[in-house]
């Protein structure tokens, strides 16, 4: 585990780059859809540049958002999830390392 100081530059990901492989996607079916909100992208059609756009809010609609149908690409599931399946180990046992640091069996920090 790292701490990111003031000297130490943060990664970032390229927002195209996170949309391809399925993190928008997946932020938005499992967090922010249930609960009425989805994160926008715009992409450019002059340059295929992808940017952030805002964050949609229809947190008074009872069902929430929900994605078209076809829309959902299974790859893009699969990707997000491998990445997430090979991390949970290491976040589980990292409170074994740090003192204060608790994840759940799933590697979602709890409190």
């Amino acid at each position: 585990m790292t701490d990111k100081g003031k000297d130490e530059t943060i990664k970032r990901i390229d927002i195209k780059e996170f949309k391809e492989l399925g993190y928008l996607q997946e932020i938005n079916r499992l967090f922010l859809h249930p609960l009425g909100m989805a994160l926008e992208v715009i992409v450019n059609d002059d340059d295929d540049s992808v940017t952030l756009g805002g964050i949609w809010d229809y947190r008074e609609d009872e069902e929430g958002m929900f994605f078209g149908r076809d829309t959902v690409k299974n790859k893009r599931i699969e990707t997000v999830e491998n990445l997430r399946a090979s991390k949970v180990a290491t976040r589980v046992d990292i409170h074994n390392k740090y003192n204060g640091i608790k994840t759940d069996d799933n590697g979602v920090q709890i409190l």
